[in-house]
């Protein structure tokens, strides 16, 4: 016993410190721990963040709560992109580590980031200029316009260091090293998390911002990240190292992204636009029920990317081992993460049921506010059983590098039944915002029945990037 307890914390320490990298050989549960457990840890900061943001702003006012939750419908088109474009460094960098292939990986985290940075700054400047129109066409009130169309513009103006801490985390968990993608991310919200107190409500000689610090707090946070990433992805002692020679632009490489990523920015705009118009049906009833749905958007974001992390490192693994030649150790690590993930979220889905009142309550919501967001949370919770799995195929599939088959399912899922009957259920039937959150469950659920199905059909390992 004191054997099996002394071996777990040596395995645990090795995770946190990130020395074992390649993972085509040796004890798949092992594997899975040592990525996991670092990929798990970074997204619990994300969620932490995500939780301590919105406790800051919800002390501002309802409107400041929903300003956040309009424009973060928006800007998700944003993370959209930047996962799409990140499941493909990831795919590409892990299957030319499982080929043995460094340079090769370098190569293609080098034409990631100019994919990037050409994209940010297109949305970069589409924000800064149309904000206000950005938060009147999500049905934002005039008010509520004034009050937050500087939180908008930082948020998009600053997208830059959104696109890059998701692409090049992104490249250090396709090479096995989970633990510096981790401290990344805990050193860019933990900077975000002490700045969000400060610059929303004034300290000293500082005044207070509102809802504008916490953009603010955000962006500097992110961007102390992207320096971190940077110093690390330029350093000899990393796995993937770029070099002067590997700072060409390689339009082959660029062309072998694109064609990934297509798949990838496809899968994740389709489930953004119907986000998008999901928050706008919502808006239909107020800012109050916009704020109740927000804070329980928030409160969900922090049960399920630790889920997320689980998910990433199963991507890892299936693109390591398709490289190495190994694709039914490859299926047998999805399996088996996906058998993780379910037990975690079991356990999440039942403590958001029994004290949803009290989470809900936590950031200062109440009457309408609170109400609604319970029923996200109940109705949401449900679903987690199904989620579990759905979340870690369809990563399983983008590590594979076939992207095409989850936007697929996506897009009837999310499109042909989510928005119709969202429509239906909340407007035409009178259920209000409670009809969305109905549909949330009936589509999550019908999404992971249909990846399960078509992930046994095994086509996936065949895939060639």
């Amino acid at each position: 016993m004191s054997e099996n307890i002394s071996r777990f914390f040596r395995d645990l320490r090795t995770a946190i410190a990130g020395t074992e990298h390649n993972f085509t050989s040796g004890s798949l549960n092992r594997a899975i721990f040592m990525l996991a457990v670092p990929m798990v840890l970074e997204m619990v900061m994300e969620s932490l963040f995500a939780v301590v943001d919105i406790y800051f702003v919800s002390k501002v006012s309802v409107d400041a709560v929903a300003t956040i939750g309009l424009t973060e419908s928006v800007i998700m088109l944003v993370f959209a992109i930047a996962i799409g474009i990140s499941m493909a460094a990831t795919a590409m960098v892990a299957r030319r580590i499982g080929e043995g292939k460094p340079e090769e990986a370098a190569d293609a985290a080098w034409q990631s980031i100019l994919l990037g940075i050409s994209v940010s700054a297109v949305l970069g400047i589409s924000g800064l200029i149309y904000a206000p129109d950005i938060l009147r066409l999500m049905g934002g009130s005039e008010q509520l316009i004034a009050q937050g169309q500087n939180y908008t513009r930082w948020m998009f103006g600053g997208n830059l260091t959104i696109m890059l801490l998701f692409l090049i985390n992104a490249v250090f968990r396709g090479a096995g090293d989970a633990s510096l993608a981790m401290r990344t991310l805990w050193l860019a919200n933990g900077i975000n998390i002490l700045l969000d107190p400060i610059l929303i409500h004034g300290f000293g000689p500082i005044q207070a911002m509102g809802v504008e610090g916490a953009a603010i707090a955000t962006t500097i946070g992110r961007g102390t990240g992207v320096l971190y990433q940077l110093y690390h992805l330029f350093n000899k002692g990393s796995v993937v190292t770029i070099k002067r020679h590997n700072l060409m632009f390689k339009p082959n490489i660029i062309l072998r992204l694109i064609n990934v990523s297509l798949g990838g920015i496809g899968q994740y705009l389709i489930g953004t636009a119907s986000w998008i118009f999901l928050v706008r049906i919502i808006a239909l009833f107020g800012s109050d029920v916009v704020a109740g749905y927000t804070i329980s958007f928030r409160i969900i974001m922090f049960t399920i990317l630790p889920s997320w992390g689980l998910s990433n490192a199963a991507s890892t693994l299936v693109g390591q081992n398709l490289g190495a030649g190994k694709p039914d150790r490859a299926e047998r690590s999805v399996w088996r993460s996906a058998q993780y993930n379910l037990v975690f979220m079991l356990i999440v889905a039942t403590i958001m049921w029994l004290f949803a009142e009290p989470l809900v309550s936590f950031f200062n919501a109440e009457g309408n506010v609170l109400h609604t967001g319970m029923l996200a949370l109940k109705y949401i919770s449900i679903s987690y059983i199904f989620f579990a799995y759905e979340i870690v195929i369809s990563q399983a599939f983008n590590g594979a590098g076939d992207t095409k088959t989850p936007t697929k399912i996506n897009f009837f899922t999310y499109w042909i039944f989510q928005l119709p009957v969202a429509y239906l259920l909340s407007v035409t039937l009178n259920l209000g915002a409670e009809g969305v959150f109905i549909t949330i469950l009936g589509s999550i659920s019908l999404a992971a029945i249909i990846f399960v199905a078509i992930f046994k059909r095994g086509n996936w390992k065949q895939t060639e990037i």
